[in-house]
């Protein structure tokens, strides 16, 4: 199963990608955490992002993406993988799309968390209040949301338009919210085999 999952910070993306790595049998793949692993690595394409970081800039969408066809290139990911947080904006999407045709990796799919923005922020108040992640703060949750609805929100678009995209209810309870998504997988699988 080659997997995106799609939604605003704060949706459940990271911990659903957990719970499916498992079920699924393929790994979790956040480009922050690729971003992390890659400069304390040293790798060439580390070693660019981490001049970047330094210089207190974003890393550009085509650091990105040779990290990440570094990252696919490797033996774990033959039987698929979740991708989480890539792609977040159109040229990514576009750039995903021919990278995986290249090593003919095609996606299987993509599904959208869909929570109403005054939940994750209410979730992240929670979360601030106990563990004081700067990211979780709400004043920087909602400049982070408003930078999703313009840049990564058109996203599900691309993706829907080529007719991966599942969006599934993101609020609930955690099991039930898994529930949902593997639904949501057997339902794109059984269309795709159909």
């Amino acid at each position: 199963m080659r997997l995106v999952l799609l939604g605003p910070p704060g949706s459940g993306k990271g911990t659903q990608a957990a719970r499916l790595k498992v079920e699924l049998g393929v790994p979790h793949i956040s480009t922050g955490d690729m971003l992390r692993a890659a400069v304390a690595a040293g790798t060439p394409t580390g070693l660019m992002a981490k001049a970047v970081m330094d210089a207190g800039k974003l890393v550009s969408d085509d650091i990105l993406l040779a990290m990440l066809e570094e990252r696919l290139s490797q033996d774990d990911v033959k039987n698929g993988f979740i991708l989480d947080g890539y792609p977040r904006n159109l040229a990514q999407a576009d750039a995903l799309d021919h990278l995986l045709a290249k090593i003919g990796q095609p996606l299987d799919a993509v599904v959208k968390l869909d929570v109403p923005n005054e939940a994750i922020i209410a979730r992240c108040e929670i979360r601030f209040a106990a563990e004081h992640r700067k990211d979780d703060d709400p004043v920087v949750v909602r400049d982070r949301l408003k930078v999703y609805a313009e840049q990564t929100a058109p996203v599900a678009d691309f993706f829907e338009r080529r007719g991966k995209l599942q969006v599934v209810n993101g609020v609930g309870e955690l099991d039930e919210v898994t529930a949902r998504v593997k639904r949501a997988l057997a339902d794109e699988s059984a269309a795709a085999n159909g």
